[in-house]
């Protein structure tokens, strides 16, 4: 059976996110089509060596970050987002593989240079996603990354060389971006033709039937409550303080109303966290707000806490996509989002969702006040939401154009 091997930096099930939910569904798919679909990664956040995961196999191997005098902290930090590591055993590994068909990167930096020689040197096509790791990234943020290893010598600047990190998506069979805004900048950045947008997907029906009186008990929340909720990573990326301070002007202005709010995901800044809960004691909202910890994707709880929601809320400062959107709409919730990066192209405003201006507390405020007193619009936005879903970013339709590009990457590569 040939084998499609998915490399992405991490593959951690416990921190689960975005990109994890696109490589396992891609997975998915590809073995339903008769491929031999395996995610090989680092063991940054998950030590266990290999696994099976919903019969997806799963191979995890040594690495390091290569600078003299980290921290156990700063390596968490690097573990958690963005680290730049080095793992030679992935390399040997990927190196020895046989019957591949295709070597898709899911990672950058040194880890996908080294996916990039292993291909090279078995004669093998090369395929790099962007997750919105590069041309889409505020400078701020992507400061924030490499912060923990700053002031730190790098002994492993010869192995980016050796590996061609800095090159890898100019050699790349094909480079595909998740949003489309990243998408425009890396057509003009790289000017070569081999650069693709490839949206998210979702399965609809992993996200219907949820139980809304078990996701309410669940949550503690009434009955007559009026429930938003953003179930995404707890990271300033996302934003949930902006949020936060949206429903407590929500909750100033309507205190006879019962407003609740549910802020749950993977904790990828612990210091992030601590922000957003002491801005919850600061406007007295410990009765209002819910903070969970992260759910398995795809899962019952995770059914039936989107289906305790009236609406839901992405306020990201940057977002290459936001599938988390389109979960939300195949779980029948109308959605309010920030309007950058790839939710610009995603949700047409008024149509199937509402946007905002990042980081306008009082247009957010307005958008969930206008929601939580509208049942017909929230009811009208989710309805065209979930026909959207339906007709454009199911997986079954991700996969069909991903083995369109695949065929024409081992074209390119023959």
């Amino acid at each position: 059976m040939s084998r499609i091997l998915h490399i992405p930096r991490r593959f951690a099930l416990d921190e689960w996110g975005g990109t994890e939910s696109v490589i396992y569904n891609l997975c998915k798919q590809q073995r339903a089509a008769g491929y031999q679909a395996e995610i090989h990664t680092s063991r940054a956040l998950a030590p266990t060596p290999a696994e099976v995961w919903r019969d997806i196999r799963i191979r995890r191997y040594r690495y390091c970050y290569p600078f003299l005098g980290l921290s156990a902290a700063d390596i968490l930090a690097l573990d958690k987002k963005g680290g730049n590591l080095l793992s030679l055993d992935l390399f040997w590994h990927l190196l020895a593989a046989r019957d591949v068909r295709i070597y898709h990167s899911h990672v950058l930096g040194r880890m996908g240079g080294a996916v990039l020689t292993a291909a090279r040197l078995r004669r093998k096509p090369f395929v790099a996603t962007l997750h919105g790791n590069i041309f889409d990234v505020p400078p701020a943020e992507a400061a924030s990354i490499v912060e923990p290893q700053q002031g730190h010598f790098e002994w492993g600047k010869p192995f980016g060389a050796l590996f061609r990190s800095r090159h890898l998506l100019d050699e790349a069979d094909a480079v595909l971006c998740v949003g489309f805004s990243e998408y425009e900048k890396a057509r003009s950045a790289l000017g070569h033709e081999r650069v693709y947008h490839l949206p998210n997907g979702v399965t609809p029906a992993a996200f219907a039937n949820g139980n809304r009186a078990a996701g309410r008990i669940t949550l503690g929340w009434p009955d007559d409550a009026i429930g938003f909720g953003c179930l995404s990573r707890i990271d300033p990326q996302k934003n949930q303080l902006l949020l936060v301070e949206a429903f407590a002007a929500l909750v100033a202005a309507a205190p006879q109303r019962q407003w609740r709010l549910l802020l749950g995901g993977p904790v990828t800044a612990p210091a992030y966290q601590q922000e957003i809960a002491d801005l919850i004691r600061r406007h007295q909202l410990e009765a209002h707000v819910t903070l969970h910890p992260a759910v398995v994707a795809e899962s019952t709880t995770h059914r039936d806490l989107l289906a305790a929601l009236d609406a839901f809320v992405l306020p990201s400062r940057h977002e290459p996509f936001g599938i988390v959107i389109l979960e939300a709409w195949a779980a029948g919730l109308p959605v309010v989002a920030s309007n950058v990066g790839g939710l610009q192209k995603l949700i047409a405003h008024e149509r199937d969702g509402l946007h905002f201006p990042s980081g306008d507390v009082a247009a957010l405020t307005a958008s969930l006040a206008r929601l939580g007193d509208d049942p017909g619009l929230r009811r009208a936005l989710a309805a065209a939401g979930r026909i959207k879903v339906g007709e454009h970013y199911t997986w079954a339709a991700v996969h069909a154009r991903l083995e369109q590009i695949y065929q024409l990457a081992e074209a390119r590569h023959r």
